[in-house]
């Protein structure tokens, strides 16, 4: 996309776009969208073992960790797609700072989380 379009493709902020729409601006970014659904589906039916990684969460869990993660993208302006992906790409200063912060704080929750889990046997 930032190569033949000259835009970024930031998941966040294509799911921004399809909740609020602006004229002429909305299909491309819900069919973007409904890509990366269906693919991840048909990877699902295709492979099935590939989505299984050992941790197992109840919904409330994932659902409030979707949550947080969708908060997060919106205060960093911008999700792990458009920071990792196309900003370290073109050397942003702002992209680089944003994907440490992101990694230094999904570690952080991660080990927090297991700590808790180890604690809660």
């Amino acid at each position: 996309m930032l190569l033949f379009e000259g835009r970024i493709a930031g998941i966040s902020g294509m799911l921004y776009g399809v909740l609020r729409p602006t004229r002429g601006d909305t299909a491309w970014k819900a069919w973007f969208i409904g890509g990366l659904v269906a693919g991840g589906l048909l990877l699902r039916i295709v492979m099935p073992g590939a989505f299984s990684f050992g941790v197992v969460r109840s919904p409330a869990v994932l659902a409030s960790a979707g949550v947080m993660v969708g908060f997060g993208a919106r205060l960093a302006n911008g999700c792990t797609s458009g920071h990792a992906v196309c900003g370290v790409s073109r050397l942003s200063r702002r992209s680089l700072v944003a994907t440490a912060t992101f990694i230094a704080c999904g570690a952080l929750v991660v080990g927090i989380a297991s700590y808790i889990a180890k604690v809660a046997q």
